[in-house]
């Protein structure tokens, strides 16, 4: 890291997954200080609320440095939110296609309400630099992952506080093979078994059953596209 980068903070929204976790370690070899943010936006499973603790636990025990550089965890809930956006992530309600083209599982503007929301801890908190694993490669079509609506995002973050706060997205062009590999590389073989075996991605909140790629129902579109990455991954050479 360069001194200046080493000056600066970031602040992480952590949810406990695969891409979340391999952005928390991105943030950590490159900013100063990194704190974290989650949200209860009424999700079905709380295994989720659960795992950011355990992921964020282990992966300050594994690095020493990661460990002096990592900051305080913060959690909002929004549940309410949750109620008005309705989808198949918190909501009893079926995992398919539905007639506009985007899958139920789509909770409408959730990474605008969470990003606005986390800008008014980063500008309380001196972050000028908020992390997010939004990604337009490899994902279900969501609107509110694609790096334009980020882009008018953060325009709109910084033109409201007066301040100009970063979206950064290390993610956004990666798909998950490659999102593996980037987990490889920052935290080598230990990184990688930490996200396979603690992080949790699985829309059903199923942890019964521990496969190649990590816990999870292994049908769902969040299994399917994060066992397809690993396969990916490991077929691409990886040791």
């Amino acid at each position: 890291m360069t001194e200046k980068t080493q000056q600066k903070s970031a602040l992480v929204l952590f949810s406990g997954g695969q891409d979340s976790a391999t952005c928390l370690a991105w943030a950590l070899e490159r900013y100063a200080r990194v704190e974290t943010l989650g949200f209860f936006y009424g999700q079905r499973h709380d295994v989720e609320m659960q795992a950011r603790l355990d992921v964020r636990s282990a992966m300050a025990a594994a690095n020493a440095d990661w460990s002096a550089r990592l900051g305080e965890d913060f959690t909002v809930d929004i549940a309410g939110y949750g109620a008005i956006a309705e989808s198949a992530l918190t909501a009893d309600r079926e995992i398919e296609m539905q007639e506009n083209g985007l899958p139920s599982t789509f909770v409408p503007g959730r990474n605008l309400v969470f990003l606005t929301i986390a800008s008014a801890l980063a500008y309380r908190r001196g972050h000028r630099t908020m992390v997010g694993g939004m990604c337009e490669t490899d994902y279900s079509g969501y609107p509110d992952c694609r790096q334009d609506t980020l882009q008018a995002l953060q325009q709109a973050i910084s033109l409201g506080l007066d301040e100009t706060i970063e979206i950064a997205t290390p993610l956004m062009f990666l798909d998950k093979a490659e999102t593996w590999a980037l987990a490889h590389q920052l935290g080598g073989d230990a990184l990688v078994e930490l996200i396979r075996t603690r992080t949790h991605t699985c829309y059903t909140g199923d942890r019964s059953q521990l496969h190649a790629w990590g816990y999870g129902c292994g049908v769902c579109p969040a299994c399917e596209l994060r066992e397809k990455g690993w396969q990916g991954w490991r077929d691409g050479g990886a040791q």
